[in-house]
């Protein structure tokens, strides 16, 4: 079905600030399901076609609705009440059943496809999930349509803290509130993984454009922080606010293995302020520079496996949740409502305080190019890698880049070269090349071992600036074929052997796909030994980048998803840092996936 909006009598409230990404989703319902709200119910009735004289047990239609944890206790209750006020879909009681699924969970099922959902909506905390559930297109359908809530993110803390930062009369920028909690006494600061907590992804992505406005190496400045981050990281939301420091008796400042200060949302400050739940109450810095939304897109999920009544009532239900009655019960639970507007209740509980800019238009959503980067970073950053890089030195590597004057080869060396700079020195890389008869019947030769990049080399050299030099050193192999099949399972098979627990390990392999060797293994019997060499236990995932316009992806991407990898496609050999460090974070969520 094509997307488009609700008619304009069942539509939510225009919001004049609504981010461009927000007011681009629309809903991708059937004109028909407008029979679903009041009007059209009423007029079924009047022609006999539906009876509201069944009891709301036995006219009920049932769906289950997946939630993030945090909404999840405010979409319940208007569930409830929905359901004891028999308020109704053509005449069938509404009956939803609201769950709580960790969004990041939810976005890697919907994504890898499998098995079919057991819910038919999905509420993600944000609309950022909708990016990586929808992947490559290949999982699960789903179908976004408007917010019903949002929060706002900031920076909370204990008073102790927030008051030797002078909350709440001076404001920050997002960049120096985070360098003045980090170098003010060394306030500890906590926050939840970005890779599962858009709370944390927004926070972070936020300073790192807040650092670039600062000018100077911005990266170096955003790669410390991340550092920072992940010595006190917590796997959710709900775990960050569990590390703060108990109130009373100095008792904020004793404890080292407490944090002082956390990268939450406004509603969940509120919650553990209301609460109270075993330490005291939280002060909360907005930065002035743009607070991010976490905003609550209501999806359907496969849509087009929906009963027609099942579509029906999950509109009637979207329509309910954006109604007055269910603003204020989102209220009770600390959200904003969609547009962002600032509660003053809500902000008060939440330990928001005038001068501090709770007011403020929210901040521009970071396109999801951003949001990749900013997660590539995180994953190099905070995860030592171990990758063995894998280059195809075919004939064919020697074809002209159209428009650089440069080869595919020189092109591809210059991209691994400055790759090599976004990698620490704890981070492993090696090399090999590949090309029929390359090392005597061999299609393979290993070039530099797997190593940490820091470690000495002979000649008072490093590891990193030995292999830097080996990628320069990259030339064709006039006349030589691909030999794709046989280089992949033998680099395999070594990588597996050396795998290193507490390393994200991967294989990163780059071929033009042309000239494929015959003489080799064939594609078939590689796939049947992957799939029986991969181990959960120790995962590998190949990283497989096809390049140019004689490589094909869909066939490296097949090979590479065995593994828990994937396939990735690059007209222009300069793409490949951009993409390897895509690459990195996507497995690195596939990986952390599979071990749960």
């Amino acid at each position: 079905m094509g997307r488009h909006s609700l008619p304009d009598a069942y539509a939510p409230e225009e919001r004049g600030d609504a981010s461009p990404r927000r007011r681009r989703r629309t809903i991708a319902i059937a004109t028909l399901l407008v029979l679903a709200v009041a009007t059209g119910t009423g007029v079924a009735v009047k022609g006999g076609l539906l009876s509201f004289s069944e009891s709301c047990e036995d006219s009920a239609v049932h769906l289950s609705l997946a939630a993030s944890p945090d909404i999840a206790p405010a979409v319940r209750a208007i569930a409830e009440e929905a359901l004891a006020n028999e308020v109704r879909s053509d005449g069938h009681c509404l009956d939803v059943d609201v769950v709580a699924r960790d969004s990041y969970k939810v976005a890697d099922a919907l994504a890898g496809g499998g098995e079919a959902p057991d819910f038919q909506v999905w509420l993600p905390d944000s609309d950022l999930w909708l990016d990586r559930a929808e992947g490559l297109g290949t999982g699960i359908p789903i179908s976004p349509s408007d917010s019903v809530a949002s929060s706002p993110v900031g920076l909370a803390m204990v008073p102790s803290a927030s008051q030797r930062l002078g909350w709440p009369k001076k404001t920050y920028s997002w960049a120096g509130v985070v360098t003045a909690a980090l170098t003010s006494d060394k306030v500890r600061l906590g926050a939840a993984d970005p890779a599962r907590s858009a709370t944390g992804l927004l926070a972070l992505t936020s300073i790192a454009a807040s650092s670039g406005q600062q000018g100077g190496d911005s990266d170096t400045r955003v790669a410390e922080t991340a550092k920072v981050l992940a010595e006190r990281m917590s796997d959710s939301d709900a775990q960050v606010l569990e590390t703060l420091a108990r109130s009373g008796s100095g008792a904020e400042e004793g404890n080292p293995k407490r944090n002082q200060a956390v990268l939450i949302s406004e509603q969940a400050a509120f919650t553990h302020n209301t609460e109270g739940a075993g330490s005291g109450r939280l002060n909360l810095f907005y930065p002035k520079d743009g607070t991010p939304l976490l905003d609550y897109p209501y999806t359907l999920v496969d849509e087009e496996k929906l009963t027609l009544v099942q579509s029906r009532a999950a509109l009637r239900f979207m329509t309910l949740l954006n109604d007055t009655d269910s603003r204020a019960v989102f209220a009770r639970y600390g959200f904003r409502p969609a547009g962002g507007e600032a509660e003053n209740a809500v902000v008060t509980a939440a330990g928001g305080k005038s001068p501090q800019p709770y007011a403020a238009s929210a901040a521009e959503a970071p396109s999801a190019k951003d949001l990749q980067e900013m997660l590539g970073m995180w994953t190099i950053t905070v995860q030592s890698a171990r990758l063995t890089t894998v280059v195809d030195a075919s004939g064919s590597m020697s074809t002209p880049v159209p428009g650089r004057g440069q080869s595919r080869m020189d092109v591809t060396k210059e991209s691994l070269i400055q790759a090599l700079t976004q990698f620490t020195a704890d981070d492993e890389i090696g090399l090999w090349e590949f090309a029929t008869t390359l090392d005597g019947k061999k299609d393979y030769r290993k070039l530099m071992p797997t190593r940490r990049l820091g470690d000495p080399a002979q000649g008072g050299s490093t590891h990193r600036e030995k292999l830097a030099a080996a990628f320069a050193g990259l030339q064709p192999v006039p006349g030589g074929a691909t030999g794709l099949y046989d280089t992949t399972l033998a680099s395999y098979k070594e990588a597996q052997s050396s795998y290193l627990k507490g390393k994200f390990n991967a294989l990163v392999i780059l071929t033009d796909g042309s000239d494929q060797d015959e003489d080799g293994i064939s594609r078939s019997a590689l796939v049947a030994e992957l799939k029986e060499l991969a181990d959960p236990e120790r995962p590998v995932p190949i990283i497989a980048i096809a390049v140019g316009p004689d490589a094909d992806r869909e066939e490296v991407a097949e090979i590479a998803r065995i593994t828990g990898g994937d396939g990735y496609e690059v007209s222009d050999p300069a793409e490949i840092q951009a993409v390897i460090l895509q690459a990195i974070m996507t497995a690195g969520q596939n990986g952390r996936a599979a071990q749960e």
